[in-house]
Order: structure tokens, then C-alpha cells, then sequence
């Protein structure tokens, strides 16, 4: 099997500073315009607006290429796999690949998209708590380079389904009873959530030892996942201390050196100005270095390490754009309501994640004033942006820009109250491309098939 993601010199594209505080959080090409409107990838956003309509999610290209120049820089040697869960789409599948990544997908949908797009499936890994015969299915037809095991049941399922004669490299994710991650819901290395095996109870070396066992599983390492926007380095560094630990046992008690560590993703990006996020330059030489040490410590081989980056690569290098529906005053309180949601963002109703969006098109007359953008649906929790700030003036037609939107807003978005998902564009050098194209009402209607 071809090792997934050879490593190759990175040369991250030279990036200039924002020109003011508030642009910190956007993509570095943000440019301010006169009368108030912005460019991104050198395309004013009103122009956007007005050729594709609202709501639209702009990607800028070349601070997804960037960034994923940035890892390749500060993990040199490691397999950089992209996270197709924060958006996948075929444009995004090319660039990632374009740029050395491998791809981490969580189903056979993801999987199809990705190889029909053309991506080499040897460099694919597979994950999921819960896969689907025909996840599995999929991955083995398609030839994936690794499946990680997420429970002990899938070890004898994908055992048998194995071509006879054949082997399937696998990973088993671990939970190394590490608490990080931005809020509750999203923390996935402690031993009380749906993901991975534990150490504490000594599940994870029940599971290594059963594939050991299997001739067409070949174990290539453990895996974990600690959660999402975690913005500091020492989570990381226990985790690593603890899967040495692991790697040292399964060497003492079964004979075999692991040659690969997944060490999974979660790193944490600003939404607002003046958030911490995960300095990515300083977390690769400190990983790897406590990598090393570890190692040397325990008697071992460094094993090949592999991450998996997926909203820092491709959520700053996203806006959402909403037009203005209605602004009503109740009290002491101003809403905005635009013509999106929580179907196209859940992530404010379900975990209280909070934006800055921003007044494109014109400027505004009246000093900034608190405001709520909610969404069009009948949710009172439909909040895009909670305790923001906005010209006082803002008024009906008015167009809002968020940045920060390019992961789990399109990939989480629903069909909620039939509301068509948002058009995907891709910016560039002064130029706009469709790559996703508006969910329609034809689209709706054909769906339903039956009376």
C-alpha cells in the first residue's frame, strides 16, 4: 500500500497583515473598499451578493492553500489529513491534495465524493463511532489506507469482510481520559463520551490485542481524538506521553512496535477579534520534540506521526453573507433578522458559538449599538450572533458579512422549514466560481416522491 501524504517541502504563501484589528479573524486577503464594502480573494462582496444571492458562503482559495502549507511547514515528515467533516466539497478534496494532505472522512458519502473527485484513496483514512456496512463496505471496495476501529464489534465485522488473501491496515482510537476541547459537547478524549476505547479500564488493550490476533487486520497504531477548538499545547503533550505509554506496553506484552501515532485534530481558530487560537508554527516543533523524548525514554522507535487539521484549515477561510430581512426593537434589545439560520448554521444554538458579523455595502451613519442577528427559523434559540455590535442604523436590504464560517456550517446545515442550503463560491485572484450550487425548491419537490 502507498504511504499516505510522502512528505514534501512546504513554502507557505507569504501573508500580509490585516490592515486593522477588526479584519484580525479574516481571511488575509480581506480588503477594505469604499463605501463600506470589503474584497475577499480580490471580489468586493456586494458583488458577490448580487451574481449569487444571499445567504452564500464564500471560500477564499488561497487561505485554504495557505494553511494547508502551514502544517505541512510546521509538521515536516508527519501525514497532514485534512478533516473532510468541517466541508468537503470536490474543489476542496483538489486543493487539500494539491497541497500533500490525505483526507479524514466519516462515511461512505464523504468517501465516494472524495475518490470520484479523483483523490487517491491510499492516502484516506476512515473513522466514525458507529460505521455502516456499507461505510465499511465502501472503504474496503475503494481500497482506504486505514479504517480506524471505534468499538470491539467492528473488529471481528470488518475481520470477515476482508478479501481472503488481502489486508486491511487499521487503527484503534483510543480515549486517553484527556479532558479539552471548547465546550462539553465537543470534548472527545475523556472515558464518558460515544468515542474511542479506554485506557482506564483497559478496553483500548483488549481491542489491540484481538487485532493482533486478526491476519487480515494489520494494526499500523492507536488513535485519538481529544475534542475541538482546544487552544493550548499541554493537552496535546499529556496525550502524547500517555500513547507512548500505550505504545510501550503493546511492544512489552505482544512483541510489536507500532510504527504510526494519530494524534487526531480539535486545534482551536478565533471567531472574534481578540480569541485565542492554537499557534500551529509553535505547536508542531513542541509536539514533536516531546514525541521524541517520549520515545526515547520508553526504548522506542519515533512512530510516524499523523494529524488531522480540519476547521483551522478551512474555517477562517470562509464568509457567510445574509441579507436583512427585518430590524425590530423590543425593549432594550435590537434584532436583526437575516435570510438564514440555523439550518445553514446550527453551531450558535448548539453551542453557544459566538460571531462578529459585520455591516459590507455601505457605511454606517450611526455609532455601533448592541444587536442579535437571528435566523428566519421558528426557533427562539434561531441566533446567528448574540451580543454583537451594529451601526444603529442598520435597516432592511442591508447586507452582513460573517467571517469565520468555513467549517460546520454547510456540512451541518439541515432541511429545516424547507429552507434551500446556501450556494458554495470560491474566490480567487479576482474572481468568482460556483462550487456548490443553491439547494432549489425543484429540488425540495423532487425529493418528495410519494402521496
Amino acid at each position: 500500500m502507498v504511504t499516505p501524504l510522502v512528505p514534501g517541502t512546504a513554502h507557505p504563501a507569504p501573508r500580509t497583515p490585516p490592515r486593522d484589528a477588526a479584519l484580525s479573524v479574516w481571511p488575509a486577503s480581506a480588503v477594505p473598499l469604499a463605501d463600506g464594502d470589503l474584497a475577499v480573494g480580490g471580489v468586493p462582496l456586494t458583488e458577490l451578493a448580487d451574481r449569487f444571492g444571499t445567504p452564500v458562503y464564500l471560500l477564499d482559495e488561497a487561505e485554504v492553500r495557505a494553511r494547508c502549507r502551514a502544517y505541512r511547514e510546521a509538521f515536516p515528515g508527519a501525514a497532514v489529513l485534512y478533516a473532510a467533516k468541517a466541508f468537503l466539497c470536490r474543489a476542496m478534496a483538489h486543493w487539500a491534495e494539491e497541497e500533500g494532505l490525505g483526507l479524514d472522512v466519516c462515511s461512505a458519502g464523504e468517501l465516494e465524493l472524495a475518490v470520484t473527485t479523483g483523490f487517491p484513496p491510499e492516502h484516506i483514512v476512515l473513522h466514525g463511532n458507529a460505521k455502516s456496512p456499507y461505510d465499511l463496505q465502501a472503504a474496503l471496495r475503494l481500497g482506504v489506507g486505514r479504517i480506524v476501529i471505534d468499538s470491539p464489534s467492528e473488529i471481528a465485522r470488518l475481520a470477515v469482510a476482508v478479501p481472503e488473501g488481502s489486508r486491511q491496515k487499521v487503527m484503534v482510537r483510543v480515549a486517553p481520559g484527556i479532558a479539552a476541547g471548547g465546550h462539553a459537547k465537543v470534548r472527545t478524549g475523556t472515558d464518558d463520551q460515544k468515542f474511542g476505547l479506554s485506557l482506564t479500564d483497559g478496553s483500548a488493550h483488549h481491542a489491540i490485542a484481538r487485532i493482533l490476533d486478526q491476519p487480515r487486520l494489520e494494526l499500523a497504531g492507536p488513535h485519538c481524538h481529544l475534542g475541538s477548538q482546544i487552544t493550548s499545547a499541554k493537552p496535546y503533550l499529556a496525550a502524547v506521553r500517555r500513547m507512548v505509554g500505550l505504545l510501550a506496553r503493546v511492544r512489552d506484552q505482544h512483541g510489536v512496535t507500532l510504527p504510526e501515532l494519530d494524534l487526531g485534530g480539535g486545534h482551536g481558530i478565533a471567531y472574534r477579534p481578540g480569541e485565542p487560537a492554537l499557534d500551529i508554527a509553535a505547536l508542531g516543533p513542541r509536539l514533536r520534540a516531546e514525541l521524541a523524548d517520549s520515545c526515547a525514554a520508553a526504548g522506542l522507535p519515533v512512530p510516524r506521526l499523523i494529524i488531522e487539521p480540519g476547521r483551522a484549515v478551512v474555517g477562517p477561510a470562509g464568509v457567510a453573507l445574509y441579507r436583512v430581512l427585518a430590524v425590530k426593537r423590543t425593549g432594550h434589545r435590537t434584532f436583526v433578522a437575516v435570510d438564514g439560520g440555523m439550518s445553514d448554521n446550527p453551531r450558535p444554538a448548539l453551542y453557544g458559538v459566538r460571531y462578529a458579523p459585520r455591516l459590507v455595502g455601505r457605511a454606517g451613519a450611526a455609532p455601533l449599538a448592541p444587536a442579535t442577528v437571528a435566523g428566519r427559523h421558528c426557533e427562539a434559540g434561531d441566533v446567528l450572533a448574540g451580543e454583537t455590535e451594529l451601526p444603529g442604523d442598520i435597516r432592511p436590504g442591508d447586507l452582513l458579512a460573517v467571517p469565520v464560517a468555513g467549517a460546520y456550517h454547510l456540512s451541518m446545515a439541515s432541511g429545516y422549514n424547507l429552507v434551500g442550503r446556501p450556494p458554495v463560491v470560491a474566490v480567487a485572484d479576482g474572481r468568482a466560481r460556483l462550487l456548490i450550487r443553491r439547494e432549489s425548491l425543484d429540488d425540495i419537490r423532487r425529493r418528495d416522491v410519494g402521496l
